[in-house]
C-alpha cells in the first residue's frame, strides 16, 4: 500500500486513498496506520463520531473505501484513567519516552481488581510516568503486556503507549519464538527433578469453578490450552548418594506464558515451589526435615520461591533488543542461603 498520509498532527489524521484502495474502511485504516491502532481501536473511533470521510461523519466501519476518499481522524484527548495514581515506591531499570522497566517485589499486585483497587502497579505508574502516558486505548493509563503474580518478584516491561503497547504485546504473544523476546525464572523447588534439564509439555485449564488456579488438562478438554516449560537444576541442597536432594534451585524459561504455568508445571512432575499455598500446601511439612536454620527460614517464608529475573525484548521504536535482570530479593536469598548452608 503506498502511503496514504497527506497530513499528520498530535490530535489529527488526514488521508487521501491510493488507486488501489479497496476493503471495509475500517480495515483499510488499520491497515494505513501500520501498528498505531488495532482494529477494534479504530472501530471505537469511529463510532465515538471522531472519523470523516469526504467532508462528512462517517457512521458505520463497513462502509467499503474507494480510491480518493478523503479519511480525517480527529483523535479525542486521552481520558483521565479510571485507577488513581499513589506514591509508591518503584524500582525503575529503565524508562524512556515508549516504555518502562521496573523490578516488581512481592507482595504488590498488577492491576486493580477486587479486593485490591488501590496500592497496585498500576496506580504506582500513573503516579510515577504522569504526563508521559500517552493512552493506550484512548485512555491515559499504562499498557500492561504481561504480569507476574501477587507474590511472584522480578523483571517487567510496561507500555506508555499505543504503539509500544501493541509491538510489545505482539512479542509476549510471539513468546520469542520468531524474536529476540526471553524470560528466565529462578524458583526454589522441593526435592530434585529426575533429570537435571528438561521440557514439561502439559496443556493448562480452569480448576473447577475457581477463575484463576490452573489444573494439568488433557489437551482434548475444551478450556485446554498448551503450556510448555524448560527448566534446568542449578544448585541441588541437602543432596544424598541416591542423587535425591531436598530442595533445588531451578532455572525455568516459559515458550509459553500460562497463568501459574511455572508453579503448576514444577508441582505436576512432583517438585512443587517452596512456599506455594495453592499448588504445594501438601509439601509443607517437608520443612520438618529440614535442619534447624534451614527449617526457620522456610518456615518464615511466606510466598512461592518465584522470583522472574531476566526479561529480553525488542525495543518497539529503536528496534534494539533490551536485556535486564533483576537480583533475587533479600527473602528469597535467605532461603537459598539457609538451603546451601545445611
Amino acid at each position: 500500500m503506498s502511503a496514504p498520509f497527506n497530513e499528520v498532527t498530535a490530535a489529527r489524521k488526514e488521508l487521501i486513498a491510493p488507486e488501489d484502495a479497496e476493503g471495509r474502511i475500517d480495515a483499510w485504516l488499520t491497515a494505513a496506520l501500520g501498528k498505531e491502532f488495532s482494529r477494534n481501536r479504530v472501530k471505537a473511533l469511529i463510532e465515538q463520531g471522531a472519523v470523516s470521510l469526504n467532508g462528512a461523519l462517517l457512521e458505520s466501519p463497513n462502509r467499503k473505501i474507494r480510491p480518493g476518499d478523503r479519511v480525517v481522524i480527529d483523535l479525542p484527548e486521552p481520558e483521565d484513567p479510571q485507577p488513581k495514581g499513589e506514591n509508591i515506591p518503584l524500582d525503575v531499570l529503565y524508562e524512556d519516552a515508549d516504555l518502562i522497566v521496573i523490578a516488581k517485589p512481592p507482595g504488590l499486585v498488577v492491576h486493580p481488581g477486587a479486593g485490591n483497587w488501590h496500592g497496585t502497579l498500576v496506580n504506582a505508574l500513573i503516579y510515577h510516568c504522569g504526563d508521559s502516558l500517552s493512552g493506550i486505548g484512548g485512555v491515559k493509563r499504562p499498557g500492561i503486556v504481561h504480569r507476574l503474580d501477587k507474590d511472584t518478584s522480578g523483571v517487567m516491561v510496561v507500555a506508555k503507549n499505543d504503539v509500544a503497547h501493541r509491538h510489545l504485546a505482539d512479542q509476549f504473544a510471539d513468546h520469542g519464538r520468531t524474536g529476540p523476546l526471553e524470560r528466565a525464572y529462578r524458583a526454589v523447588v522441593w526435592g530434585r527433578p529426575r533429570t537435571l534439564s528438561g521440557t514439561i509439555d502439559a496443556a493448562l485449564g480452569r480448576s473447577g469453578a475457581d477463575r484463576t488456579k490452573r489444573t494439568v488438562k488433557r489437551e482434548d478438554t475444551d478450556d485446554a490450552r498448551e503450556a510448555i516449560t524448560h527448566y534446568t537444576v542449578l544448585e541441588r541442597y541437602g543432596e544424598k548418594p541416591d542423587a535425591t536432594a531436598i530442595a533445588s534451585l531451578v532455572e525455568c524459561r516459559l515458550e509459553t506464558g500460562r497463568t501459574h504455568q511455572i508453579r503448576v508445571h514444577m508441582a505436576h512432575i512432583g517438585h512443587p515451589l517452596i512456599g506455594d499455598q495453592e499448588y504445594g500446601a501438601a509439601f509443607k511439612t517437608k520443612a520438618n526435615l529440614l535442619p534447624e536454620e534451614a527449617k526457620r527460614a522456610v518456615n518464615k517464608f511466606h510466598r512461592q520461591a518465584l522470583h522472574a529475573y531476566l526479561l529480553a525484548f525488542e525495543h518497539p521504536t529503536t528496534g534494539k533488543t533490551m536485556r535486564f535482570e533483576a537480583p533475587i530479593p533479600k527473602d528469597l536469598q535467605k532461603v537459598i542461603d539457609a538451603l546451601k548452608g545445611m
